[in-house]
């Protein structure tokens, strides 16, 4: 039960005194024990990223994002400019650190530094990421950022509600759902109703002990499998 009212006896939100607005992200890299993720760079990152998403040969990788599939390098790389270049979304690389491979990329967004509030988005990790530490440490690498570093409040996760992997992997990660938004956008000339998720700074320091004990080398056989689900160390 709130236990903060107003003078007429209303509830109200918890007091915040001490409270004080958050910084934007820095662009400077995140490195963890398999990836790098660094603010992209077009110049270095575009061809790398362009032929890692050549393995989508299908191109059902782009279905639930706005953008996408591009037909040749120039016309990715054209998107890339247009899109790509600001503070926000602020858009990252995530590097492969074994291969020296560009992977994939995911960016900041609706960053509100008053509020403490920001959203991971254009998450597209190519197949060469896809179900591999490397995936799950990005996401890591980035939500230490955001509360550790820069003390948010709050960070978002939303998608298309029929987007079953992304919902999925947001469950996975540790983000509570909170409801869909209806009719909420049209993209690629059809209806969107967007899930939304969040984590929020109270939850943050359990799900790093469970990130940081399920990325640790002895939680992986010698052939690069898990021993153990992220779930089992957040439970």
């Amino acid at each position: 039960m709130n236990e903060y009212k107003n003078k007429l006896g209303q509830p109200i939100g918890t007091p915040l005194p001490d409270w004080k607005s958050c910084t934007q992200p820095p662009k400077t890299n995140m490195t963890g024990q398999y990836c790098r993720v660094e603010p992209l760079d077009i110049e270095v990152h575009a061809e790398g990223l362009f032929q890692a998403y050549g393995n989508d040969q299908d191109h059902t990788n782009w279905t639930y994002l706005p953008y996408g599939p591009f037909d040749d390098f120039d016309e990715f790389k054209a998107w890339l400019n247009s899109t790509c270049c600001g503070d926000d979304p602020l858009f990252h690389s995530v590097i492969d650190l074994k291969t020296g491979q560009t992977v994939g990329i995911a960016s900041y967004l609706r960053i509100q530094p008053q509020f403490g509030v920001i959203e991971v988005g254009h998450i597209h990790f190519s197949p060469l990421m896809q179900r591999t530490p490397i995936a799950t440490e990005t996401m890591y690498l980035m939500m230490r950022r955001v509360f550790d570093e820069l003390s948010y409040r709050r960070y978002e996760w939303k998608c298309d509600a029929l987007n079953a992997p992304s919902n999925k992997a947001a469950k996975r990660l540790g983000f509570g759902f909170e409801g869909i938004f209806r009719q909420a956008t049209i993209y690629k000339g059809r209806n969107r109703d967007t899930a939304w998720y969040s984590i929020l700074d109270s939850e943050w320091p359990a799900l790093k002990t469970a990130f940081e004990a399920w990325l640790a080398p002895e939680n992986f056989d010698n052939q690069g499998v898990q021993r153990h689900s992220l779930f089992h160390f957040k439970d």
